[in-house]
């Protein structure tokens, strides 16, 4: 596989999973921010342009797409494009659902049953920037799947695999409340207590799908956040 992993040594730069001329993707952390919004704060698409611009000592301005994007609270696998072409490619991989997404997630209670799949009606609440799950579609909502198995446990936590079917919004973080068992840290989902770093523990842990140019088999793999119950789980690696 042609590419580098490298750490990107700028100030604010997330670790570099996978680089090549047409693509980009980092070990997104908590609270960063994928792409620029009203809070003004600087976002890894700005991060990242400048350090395609100069590593590469690009003159003028440089082109970054941002292919999909994770909650701010969410930590793991991001991929921007470095080229139109394979902007337009990868946005079609994604709608066309050829994008396998495999997250991890730590709750403090298990659903239902050891293995299974969750599907839930969606509806945003974007003046609450929420979204409410129901077993039944309602106007206005969109179908949402999911696959799970429990892979890990401790005393007062389980490890959720999980392989996200559609891309909604908040889905995972939505359809694990509404089943009783919400992402460690997720107040706004119904979890008691935050985390130390005011993020959640829902992190997108590989991407696998075809490259958009090279037309071959891509994995994308991002280690888990520092901290002692990622560290725990850290190496169990078993993609469903």
């Amino acid at each position: 596989m042609k590419g580098s992993n490298t750490e990107g040594k700028m100030t604010g730069l997330p670790s570099v999973l996978y680089e090549d001329n047409h693509l980009i993707a980092v070990n997104k952390r908590v609270s960063d921010l994928v792409q620029g919004d009203v809070t003004g704060d600087l976002s890894l698409d700005t991060i990242l342009k400048q350090y395609i611009k100069e590593k590469y000592g690009k003159p003028g301005r440089v082109f970054l797409g941002v292919v999909h994007r994770l909650d701010r609270p969410v930590s793991g696998v991001t991929v921007f494009a470095k080229t139109s072409k394979s902007l337009s490619r990868m946005n079609d991989l994604f709608r066309e659902g050829k994008v396998k997404k495999i997250y991890w997630a730590i709750t403090a209670k298990p659903p239902p049953s050891e293995s299974g799949v969750l599907t839930h009606f969606l509806k945003k609440n974007p003046r609450l920037n929420k979204s409410y799950a129901y077993e039944k579609p309602l106007a206005g909502s969109k179908e949402a799947k999911l696959a799970y198995r429990i892979t890990g446990r401790i005393e007062k936590y389980y490890l959720l695999e999980i392989d996200l079917m559609t891309g909604r919004h908040h889905q995972i973080r939505s359809q694990l409340s509404i089943t009783g068992c919400p992402v460690k840290g997720d107040l706004k989902y119904g979890f008691p207590r935050s985390n130390p770093d005011g993020g959640i523990s829902l992190h997108a842990r590989e991407l696998q799908f075809e490259h958009p140019v090279r037309n071959e088999p891509l994995r994308i793999v991002a280690p888990v956040p520092e901290d002692k119950i990622w560290g725990y789980f850290s190496g169990i690696d078993s993609p469903l």
